[in-house]
């Protein structure tokens, strides 16, 4: 694990919890993630000593992995400067545990943030984040800004249908066609969506923000599907033709 923010997802269900984390993991695998779920009974519920104990493990884990074996770089509470851990909880209850971890230990407010936002698909865009090398604030801010995925997609694909026009930047487009049988699934759209952060241009597919995996994913584009690639700054024709690259070659599922 290199990202120097990590994830704790908080569900009512173990199951959730272990499968939102196993789904983040996918498509970011240099994020330390976990997820805690289920009651002290085993049943669905929420925990506060699994919480607590997820967190500590967390912090020990990114200090572990810190540079000269955890002491250079890493503070008391143990993370990185602008690491730490972002929290994610799925219902009202979990919530309330998370919120009162963090009461009863004072130590935890400058390392440990709790987002408000949707549980999966906060957990996924927060988790591509972080793979990014993003701080702290970054990771929280993307996780936050999933709740507003949906309306985000509507305009930008209401932009698109009526030929909106694109201002005086530099801009470049190109039409490619989708050849892996599942598209734009999880994995890819987190390959696209990363290569497009370290690109530094502004990359729309199908009108929707090429650099936020859950609007790609919420394309729904399977095979055979057409899609325009447009980028828009210095690099823009740079970052189409990779962009299409990527598309073209099926990532690995032809």
């Amino acid at each position: 694990m290199t990202a120097r923010v990590a994830l704790v997802l908080v569900s009512h269900s173990a199951e959730l919890a272990r499968g939102t984390a196993q789904l983040a993991e996918q498509m970011a695998p240099d994020v330390l993630i976990r997820g805690v779920g289920g009651g002290p009974d085993g049943g669905l519920g929420t925990s506060l000593d699994a919480v607590q104990k997820a967190l500590a493990d967390v912090l020990t884990i990114l200090a572990d992995g810190a540079p000269d074996g955890g002491m250079a770089g890493v503070d008391t509470l143990g993370a990185a400067p602008d690491g730490g851990v972002v929290v994610l909880g799925d219902l009202g209850s979990s919530v309330l545990t998370v919120e009162a971890a963090l009461e009863l230990d004072d130590s935890l407010a400058e390392r440990v943030v709790l987002a408000r936002a949707p549980f999966v698909e906060g957990a996924v865009a927060a988790a591509v984040t972080a793979h990014g090398g993003a701080d702290l604030t970054a990771v929280l801010e993307s996780a936050n800004a999933s709740v507003r995925m949906f309306a985000a997609i509507e305009a930008a694909q209401s932009l698109e249908a009526d030929g909106a026009p694109s201002g005086t930047e530099s801009q470049t487009s190109r039409t490619v066609t989708v050849r892996n049988p599942l598209g734009l699934h999880a994995r890819p759209a987190a390959l696209v969506s990363r290569k497009v952060a370290e690109l530094g241009a502004a990359v729309t597919i199908d009108g929707v923000d090429a650099s936020s995996v859950l609007q790609l994913m919420a394309l729904g584009a399977t095979r055979g599907r057409e899609l325009r690639v447009e980028a828009t700054g210095e690099r823009s024709a740079e970052a189409v033709a990779t962009v299409v690259e990527m598309i073209e070659a099926g990532f690995g599922e032809v």
